[in-house]
């Protein structure tokens, strides 16, 4: 495109006051039309206002110069937008995005919130609890000290916290149950955080890629004076230029594009022909062989539609498993607590038997090696002790740091938690119980009887133990992650056709037309124009790259179609092994409730035993002994069943995750009545 650039000459006559300019050259200023006017317009020169007679339309053409003058003006206007109108419209275009792709991808919809409130928990703890930190970055954005030129200065805008409802008390530690604690890493954890920001980010590239579809306009002005004092007069050109355009690329793939330019000097003065100084160009380009086609033209924008669909389902699917983590490493935390209630439970009894062994020992009636023995114990369970709480501390501060806490807040985990699943427990504990008096009851077998094995039963399967075929079936048809693997396969069959057009001839026709207003009477109009068409051929002789290209995607559509395979396998293998492990968690719990019942009748026999002087020290130590590795692998038994169920509903894709982090299981007994 051409810009106007007609420029107007104003000399100063050498002897005249340099505050008289001429905006003529002697003998044009009597051509003018009647209709024109004086005023006068200030220009400044060397630091000095000199002031120039100058002569403007009249009323007709004033108002179509208006009208030009208030195009240009809207479109400078919208330009000259502050930066938090940009963020703001960013936010409101994403969020739209969103929520229309949730929609098309799950289903429902639900609000995704970027901002970070300022009164997290993480932040109320250091404030509350008095925490070091490095700088006022560990408190937020908010508290960043303020540079120089700032963009922005309502950002970060204020937002509540959904955990706001968490009173912290400095004086005594934070008590979270496990809701609470998927409610604060919803809205702590920074890598879930990065996680919502990475769909956000998803959807302002795809506004991005589908602008490249929509009218795009421009707009810009210039201004220039060129002072040439080489001759014997001062010769001051100026030429004030304006151009506006609009451009647009069809799905079709047609390039439209159209400007319009305007010399400023001449629609202010009217010159000395009285034109307006406009220019208008248009053109058009349509590809006819490579490149032509909906389906190539739009492929860019194909895939960062079918991008946001994969960067919702990534993160459904992270949320799951997210949440799954959360409440593995709180029931661990927990056990871990609960190991360590073990260990002080058996240091004490470790305590009082090697007190007794020492009476026993003064009185004459254990032998040195066996007080020896019991006091060994004592400070073997005081390592055990020490070693489980620190442990304890160790793992504590790490699930801190998971649910993005500070590590050394003071904080605890509710214990009554482990109460449903030790109802469980206790059960098997009971039905053990009474087993183990049926067995004290009854005539132990011959000893030359058969050994029969006890194979695993699911005489007491639980719920989520499911036939393997169905659970099979529905991690495959409703992983989110093997349906992006699958879409991958389609987007790599598209590239193989977008890299086989790249190996085409081009053929390319081209039009424009270029209108100027040359009308002497001030009118705004066209009058003919300059027309131009171009078909250009370009034919397809060096094509490696292009060539390297295409067989590439093939390479990758193989890939791909692999990756589906594999990620088919890896999935069927973790059903499968998490059923198993389901069987097997349970015959574990079996199995250690009826160990706690033998420990705990043990160390007490071994207890009177030893009072009666019928057994030795090294006995009830090894029934203590026994009596701690049963109730931590019940502990253990217990929870490893429990995070087992909450790992195969999430590997099924049957979680729901609300938007504040907790978890909804899917009921079995629905699932059989749907079969």
């Amino acid at each position: 495109m051409e810009g106007a650039s007609n420029a107007r000459n104003r000399v100063w006559e050498p002897g005249t006051p340099r505050d008289r300019w001429r905006t003529d050259p002697p003998g044009s200023r009597h051509d003018r039309p009647p209709v024109v006017r004086s005023i006068s317009v200030l220009f400044i020169r060397r630091g000095h206002s000199v002031q120039a007679s100058q002569r403007v339309c009249g009323t007709g053409s004033c108002l179509r110069i208006a009208v030009v003058l208030s195009l240009f003006g809207g479109l400078v206007l919208t330009g000259c937008r502050s930066s938090q109108r940009h963020r703001e419209k960013a936010d409101r275009v994403a969020d739209k995005i969103i929520a229309q792709k949730q929609q098309e991808a799950l289903g429902t919809t639900e609000p995704l919130d970027i901002q970070r409130p300022s009164d997290i928990l993480r932040r109320r703890l250091i404030e509350e609890q008095n925490l070091p930190v490095s700088s006022t970055a560990s408190l937020g954005t908010d508290q960043l000290k303020p540079i120089p030129h700032w963009p922005d200065p309502e950002y970060p805008p204020e937002a509540r916290s959904r955990d706001a409802g968490i009173t912290v008390d400095p004086n005594r530690p934070l008590e979270l149950s496990l809701i609470e604690a998927l409610q604060v890493a919803a809205q702590n954890s920074p890598e879930y955080q990065s996680r919502k920001e990475d769909v956000f980010r998803a959807a302002l590239s795809l506004d991005l890629a589908r602008n490249r579809f929509r009218n795009i306009f421009t707009a810009g002005t210039n201004h220039r004076i060129v002072t040439d004092t080489t001759g014997p007069a001062t010769v001051t050109t100026t030429t004030n230029s304006a151009s506006g355009g609009v451009s647009r690329l069809l799905t079709s793939g047609a390039a439209l594009s159209a400007a319009l330019a305007l010399d400023l000097t001449n629609l202010l003065t009217q010159g000395g022909a009285s034109t307006l100084g406009l220019t208008a160009d248009t053109s058009v380009s349509i590809p006819l062989l490579r490149g032509a086609g909906r389906h190539i033209i739009t492929e860019p924008l194909t895939q960062a539609e079918r991008d946001m669909i994969y960067a919702i389902w990534n993160f459904e699917r992270y949320k799951r498993t997210f949440a799954v983590s959360i409440a593995t490493n709180y029931f661990n935390v927990l056990q871990q607590w609960d190991s360590l209630q073990n260990n002080l439970n058996n240091y004490r009894s470790a305590i009082l038997s090697a007190r007794t062994a020492r009476r026993q020992g003064d009185a004459g009636r254990l032998k040195p090696i066996e007080v020896d023995q019991a006091v060994q114990r004592e400070l073997q369970s005081r390592s055990g002790w020490i070693s489980a709480e620190q442990q304890f501390a160790n793992r504590m501060d790490s699930f801190k740091v998971l649910i993005g806490l500070p590590a050394d807040a003071s904080i605890e985990l509710d214990p009554n938690e482990l109460a449903p699943l030790r109802e469980r427990g206790n059960k098997y504990v009971a039905i053990a119980k009474e087993a183990y008096k049926a067995v004290a009851a009854v005539t132990a077998p011959p000893a030359d009887a058969p050994a029969v094995p006890v194979p695993a039963s699911k005489e007491d399967a639980g719920p989520y133990e499911i036939d393997e075929a169905l659970a099979i079936h529905l991690a495959l048809e409703n992983r989110l992650d093997l349906r992006a693997a699958n879409g991958a396969v389609y987007d790599a069959q598209r590239q193989v056709v977008v890299a086989a057009d790249a190996l085409r001839a081009g053929l390319t026709l081209t039009g424009s037309a270029r209108f100027s207003d040359d009308d002497r009477d001030g009118s705004l109009g066209f009058r003919g124009g300059r027309y131009s068409a171009l078909l250009g051929l370009d034919l397809p002789i060096e094509r490696t790259a292009q060539r390297r290209t295409y067989r590439e995607s093939l390479i990758s559509l193989e890939r791909s179609t692999r990756s589906v395979q594999t990620l088919e396998d890896q999935i069927k293998t973790v059903i499968r092994g998490e059923l198993r492990t389901l069987v097997e968690a349970r015959e574990s719990l079996k199995i250690s409730a009826q160990s706690v019942v033998i420990a705990e009748n043990s160390v007490a026999n071994q207890t009177l035993s030893l009072e009666a002087g019928r057994a030795v020290m090294r006995d009830l130590l090894e029934a203590q002994d026994a009596r701690l590795a049963a109730q931590n692998n019940l502990t253990a038994a217990i929870i490893r069943y429990r995070t087992a169920e909450l790992q195969l509903q999430r590997d099924m894709e049957l979680l729901t995750i609300t938007k504040e982090g907790l978890l909804q299981e899917f009921s079995p007994e629905e699932l059989r009545d749907d079969i």
